[in-house]
């Protein structure tokens, strides 16, 4: 199994509403984000130059987040999930697993020691 992974980054504001009042995520905030898409393939299925995929072809996931959550509140935009970092690696995967076949994995930091990764069970690399 080979395994490419590349950084993205925005800044987006959020409410985890479902919290008890005297949290302080239960109110406004905004972080500077990191998404990290992680992209597998089998020897065989590599492309003809030896890539799993083109670093070049996620250019349209980063103009997609710099057109959908850079900047934005993502209550508003992440059809009424709580936009914590768990639901949004969620979302991200489940949004771009149908045009980007080879997505195994989808990390989200909101802080620089924070940090939520989806890997559905079906797309674990074999190994310990």
């Amino acid at each position: 199994m080979l395994i490419i992974t590349k950084e993205f980054h925005f800044s987006a504001s959020h409410v985890l509403d479902t919290l008890p009042s005297w949290h302080s995520c239960a109110r406004m905030h905004g972080h500077n984000y990191i998404v990290v898409l992680e992209l597998s393939a089998l020897r065989e299925d590599l492309t003809e130059a030896g890539f799993v995929r083109d670093y070049r072809d996620l250019d349209m996931f980063k103009k997609w987040l710099d057109d959908t959550l850079d900047h934005r509140h993502l209550n508003e935009v992440m059809d009424g999930l709580s936009p914590s970092a768990e639901n949004l690696a969620l979302w991200l995967h489940d949004l771009w697993k149908p045009r980007l076949p080879e997505l195994t994995a989808v990390s989200v930091s909101e802080t620089p020691k924070t940090w939520a990764t989806y890997r559905p069970s079906a797309d674990r690399p074999p190994g310990p």
